[in-house]
């Protein structure tokens, strides 16, 4: 058994369905559950639709169109379809007369798009004499808690999915599961959202939970690359790279897989597999616990632009410990997360999303310290196997020296696979194409 998902624009309009299709019939032998995301910008027009309800306007005409279109196109019956829809224009409705929409409302809302979904391929698929059948997620005992928005999955899904997908596994069932990724129920049976990587969440979690072969994650590019290829046209894929890799380049750019996807894969160590939609016949990127060879010294080369940089200087005799104490102390109280960080006894380089306001963080740190808010800065990072940390500096240093570029600052992971640096915004293109070249070619 393996476990397939698909994002988004994978299934935009009935062309992307028709070929997801194709793919999935092509893996049929291998007995897979796939995990589909909403059609395109659905849950975007959704969220849409409820703007437009508080301010006292049903209006479910494009989401309707959208998915009447495609399955006139698909030349399926969409009775399901509709029934969802008439369910919609009543929340809707509700929403209206309450000039307002609370964050359970909000979960509920969203999740049709991926319960129309999982109906129309399914419908296709059989269609197409595939047999298929559409779960909703708690339909196979994907249950939360009631974080509204950003729901965390509860221990007992590891139990409850082989439960409904075990016939299936085995080959008693032979109907290939069609499950909507990003959603699940709390225990009173309310609607949720898995927040940030939701659909990745459920691909992992039914592929662990399962036991798996492998999860597959398809894409448009041929897996993993080494950086972005829209800022260096030579990128190639990455053949392996571990858990803890992958992680580390979703956390500073890369658009691989949500770092929170990888933990129920790290505990059963199922392999997870980065393909291309639009070239099946490619191995792609496998992500898995360790190296089946010789570890690369440089996996890949990622970025985040638009950060801020603060330099925080101690200006009392707090001591390290209280010093140290007194700055997070004051993140915390303000909610605002720190990405990489650079510390001695008496100052402390960190960065912070642009988006951040920081003017209450930085009013209370001045109490104690010197701050410096830089703005306008990007964050580079190499994935690299840090155990050579001293060469890859060295070469990669070299070669920005060579280029006069200027590091305000460098941060190596406690994981030990990254060397994240600071660079201007204007500078950040331009250092991953030197550092890809000292490093690549």
């Amino acid at each position: 058994m393996i476990v397939m998902k698909f994002g988004g624009s994978s299934v935009a309009n009935a062309e992307r369905i028709k070929h997801v299709a194709s793919i999935i019939k092509a893996y049929k032998e291998k007995r897979p559950a796939v995990v589909l995301s909403a059609m395109g910008d659905t849950t975007d027009h959704l969220l849409e639709a409820a703007d437009k309800a508080v301010e006292g306007v049903v209006d479910v005409a494009g989401v309707a169109k959208l998915h009447e279109d495609t399955a006139a196109e698909l030349g399926i019956n969409i009775d399901t379809i509709r029934a969802l829809l008439d369910e919609l224009k009543q929340l809707l409705t509700g929403i209206s007369m309450l000039k307002e929409i609370s964050k359970r409302s909000r979960d509920y809302l969203v999740s049709f798009g991926e319960r129309m979904s999982v109906r129309m391929m399914a419908a296709y698929l059989e269609k197409e004499g595939i047999p298929a059948k559409f779960y909703d997620a708690w339909d196979i005992g994907i249950v939360s808690d009631s974080n509204y928005m950003a729901a965390e999955l509860l221990d007992e899904v590891w139990d409850n999915i082989p439960k409904y997908l075990s016939d299936y596994k085995n080959g008693s069932d032979n109907k290939i599961p069609i499950v909507t990724g990003f959603i699940a129920k709390d225990s009173k049976g309310n609607i949720t959202t898995l927040g940030r990587g939701g659909s990745d969440l459920t691909a992992t979690m039914i592929g662990a939970a399962m036991r798996a072969e492998e999860v597959q994650t398809w894409k448009d590019v041929d897996g993993i690359l080494t950086t972005d290829p829209r800022v260096v046209k030579e990128a190639r894929p990455v053949p392996e790279v571990t858990y803890e890799e992958a992680q580390e380049l979703a956390m500073f750019g890369a658009q691989v897989l949500h770092p929170r996807s990888m933990v129920p894969v790290r505990k059963t160590g199922t392999p997870v597999r980065v393909k291309n939609s639009y070239n099946i016949q490619s191995p792609g990127s496998i992500i898995v616990e360790k190296h089946s060879g010789k570890v690369p010294p440089v996996c890949a080369i990622t970025t985040v632009k638009h950060i801020t940089l603060i330099d925080i200087v101690s200006s009392r005799m707090l001591g390290a410990a209280g010093f140290l104490a007194h700055i997070f102390n004051n993140f915390l109280k303000w909610g605002i997360s720190v990405d990489i960080i650079a510390t001695s006894e008496v100052s402390v380089s960190l960065t912070v999303n642009s988006k951040d306001d920081l003017s209450g963080l930085v009013k209370d740190l001045e109490q104690a310290s010197e701050v410096t808010v830089r703005t306008g800065k990007s964050i580079v990072t190499i994935v690299c196997d840090a155990a050579h940390s001293s060469a890859i500096l060295a070469s990669g240093f070299a070669a920005l020296a060579d280029e006069g570029i200027n590091v305000q600052m460098i941060s190596q992971g406690a994981s030990k696979v990254n060397i994240s640096m600071i660079v201007d915004d204007d500078e950040a293109e331009k250092t991953v194409q030197i550092l890809h070249k000292a490093y690549f070619n």
